[in-house]
């Protein structure tokens, strides 16, 4: 029968070895999916560009990323960068890279499924009114296909939250690290590790259900 004791959690231990976790992981989550989605939009117009001299690098580019398990991506660009440049990067500034540069590939799926969604009429309409492809991507296309696809948008999301727990390969301090760091000070491994895989069901679950609700939103305004 295991001898769980949680007593030894208080606000201390929180503010000392949690919270700077918690922080990281939030940052993390929130830079990847911004520099995520914009990158991820720039190759989703390549992709969809008809130009070759675009598609190939671009679909080279995405279905690379999404061949290479994330942790492989965090390990090269945290050994081998360094060894190239001659100097560190820092295991934070490793992890923002790689999130973003991996999470990249991923949204710019979601964002061509979400252009594609856009019918090829109202793309029409705006060329016979003298509009440029730029505008119609700005002005037509692009504000309709993040609407549709926002609800997959912050699924992934989600996603990218639980998987910023991978950065532990490289040292970064994130919210696993935290608790980990908290339960080997104080004896306690197995109740640090129980209670961080409660907060992260608690975060992904609430993240969840908000996601379900915008769902059912966007579709009452269809």
């Amino acid at each position: 029968m295991l001898n769980l004791d949680f007593s030894f959690y208080n606000w201390d231990v929180i503010s000392n070895f949690i919270l700077k976790g918690i922080g990281f992981s939030i940052t993390l989550t929130i830079v990847a999916t911004i520099g995520g989605v914009f990158f991820g939009t720039l190759l989703a117009l390549m992709r969809l560009s008809g130009k070759k001299v675009l598609i190939a690098p671009a679909t080279f580019y995405v279905n690379g990323m999404r061949s290479i398990p994330l942790v492989m991506v965090i390990l090269w660009f945290f050994l081998l960068v360094p060894f190239m440049i001659g100097r560190p990067i820092g295991a934070e500034v490793s992890a923002y890279v790689t999130f973003i540069a991996f999470e990249a590939a991923y949204f710019s799926e979601i964002m061509r499924a979400g252009i594609q969604s856009i019918s090829r009429g109202q793309v029409n309409a705006g060329m016979a009114v003298g509009m440029t492809y730029g505008q119609n991507m700005r002005l037509i296309v692009l504000p309709q296909a993040f609407r549709n696809m926002l609800p997959v948008l912050l699924t992934q999301t989600i996603v990218l939250f639980q998987d910023t727990s991978l950065v532990y390969a490289i040292g970064a301090y994130d919210m696993l690290k935290g608790f980990e760091t908290a339960g080997k000070n104080y004896g306690r491994p197995i109740e640090a590790y129980l209670l961080a895989a409660l907060i992260y069901f608690i975060i992904c679950f609430a993240l969840s259900f908000s996601v379900k609700q915008l769902h059912k939103k966007i579709a009452i305004i269809r």
